[in-house]
């Protein structure tokens, strides 16, 4: 599913029309980790069990409409690919900033685990 699908489906949500607000995250292989290691590719591993409970327990947060997610996992991605789209709906800016980043931020230390490929020659 592409980030346009995931929006056109959250679209078609029967409470769309509350929504003031559409906030997407679209998440890369950047070249390199944060110790600046050059990156290669990234494997994405997932708990989907973990993932349901977060989306379950944030698709609660005050003004929320919906709010879905696509990882690319179990595949080797390489720079420039995408690792994940995230998308919120809901009524107002706070609301939805705030369900977003404690979405992904639950989801980053919680759901996923990665292992990222290094080009040691450099």
């Amino acid at each position: 599913m592409t980030l346009s699908e995931m929006i056109q489906s959250i679209k078609l949500h029967p409470d769309y029309h509350k929504a003031g607000m559409l906030l997407c995250h679209n998440g890369v292989v950047r070249s390199t980790s944060r110790d600046q290691r050059t990156v290669t590719g990234l494997q994405v591993h997932v708990d989907y069990k973990k993932l349901e409970a977060i989306l379950e327990k944030n698709k609660h947060l005050p003004g929320i409409v919906d709010i879905r997610v696509k990882i690319f996992d179990n595949q080797v991605l390489t720079v420039g690919d995408d690792v994940m789209y995230l998308v919120v709906a809901g009524d107002i800016r706070e609301n939805v900033i705030d369900a977003l980043s404690k979405t992904l931020n639950a989801i980053k230390t919680t759901v996923t685990r990665k292992t990222e490929f290094f080009d040691e020659a450099k």
